[in-house]
């Protein structure tokens, strides 16, 4: 019989071997990245959300910081010292959780220029970006020792702006030579939403966040885009609290079609509905012709 023990060197290395160490997505163009395509579930096998815009193989902006997004975001290869701004959709702990993780890591970084971060105002139910930044980082805050990102004293500031979410129109965020943020604010249930808008070389990527389109502005938003990230988090059939927090897939296939995006991705599955895309692709399908994708954690779409 062999000896068990001459096989543990083997397993460590197995055991020890970093996982996925680098799937980047294509060092020319702009790429869209999946971080997480996953909701607030921990047993779905997928991280919450979180999306990396790339251009020239560097990953330049961040939408959504969500559970588990940050494992990914170091599993995609990208730097936190080429972020130039986050953006959020809302403040749900599978939309922001991680953003103190990140705050965290970037010690240990050389980054040495203020990264922006953009979010939603705040209602009764939530804070604003600019509290909530300062209710984590803040002298008074539940990561008060990290407060020297928010008053200069470190090589780089954290810098939270919010974007009023009381005005249906569409906010123009952020304009420069790179690129051009929008956000508009959605119909989340009772909490403040933003859908994102990127343009950037000639080209536009918008996110939807979460939202069950009552608003009726995201197709408005999302028009002519190259890229429609379409939160698919319920099934057609979905009542009551999920049906006022989500779109259901003839609702994504109504913007998708109004909008005339030239590709569809669909993400933040959840467990309600992964094993229906064959119901949902025919739901969507009804108005929606263009190319569509199902998300998953670590995918590249080019666009």
């Amino acid at each position: 019989m062999l000896n068990k023990y001459l096989f543990l060197p083997f397993l460590m290395l197995i055991i020890c071997a970093p996982v996925n160490a680098t799937t980047a997505c294509g060092d020319e163009g702009l790429w869209l990245q999946v971080l997480g395509s996953g909701g607030p579930e921990l047993d779905d096998g997928r991280a919450s959300s979180g999306y990396i815009i790339w251009r020239e193989g560097k990953a330049k902006l961040l939408i959504d910081i969500g559970s588990g997004s940050m494992f990914r975001f170091e599993q995609s290869g990208a730097s936190l010292n080429d972020l130039d701004a986050i953006m959020l959709s809302h403040l749900h702990v599978d939309h922001s959780n991680d953003l103190p993780a990140l705050i965290k890591a970037s010690f240990f970084s050389d980054r040495n220029h203020d990264l922006y971060l953009y979010g939603p105002s705040g209602n009764r139910l939530m804070p604003s970006t600019t509290n909530f930044v300062q209710d984590l980082f803040g002298a008074d805050g539940a990561y008060q020792y990290l407060s020297r990102y928010l008053d200069g004293g470190e090589s780089y500031r954290l810098l939270p702006f919010n974007v009023d979410v009381t005005d249906k129109t569409q906010h123009l965020v952020m304009a420069n030579s790179s690129y051009r943020l929008t956000a508009v604010p959605m119909h989340h249930g009772p909490l403040p939403a933003l859908a994102w808008r990127v343009e950037m070389a000639d080209k536009t990527i918008v996110f939807s966040g979460d939202m069950n389109n009552d608003n009726g502005t995201l197709s408005k938003l999302a028009k002519q885009a190259d890229l429609l990230v379409a939160h698919h988090a319920v099934p057609e059939d979905a009542k009551g609290v999920a049906r006022n927090l989500h779109m259901t897939p003839s609702i994504i296939g109504q913007i998708a079609a109004e909008a005339n995006v030239k590709q569809l991705v669909l993400s933040h599955r959840m467990k309600r509905t992964l094993g229906q895309e064959q119901v949902s692709t025919e739901q969507i399908r009804k108005q929606y012709s263009g190319p569509m994708h199902f998300a998953d954690d670590l995918q590249c779409f080019e666009f």
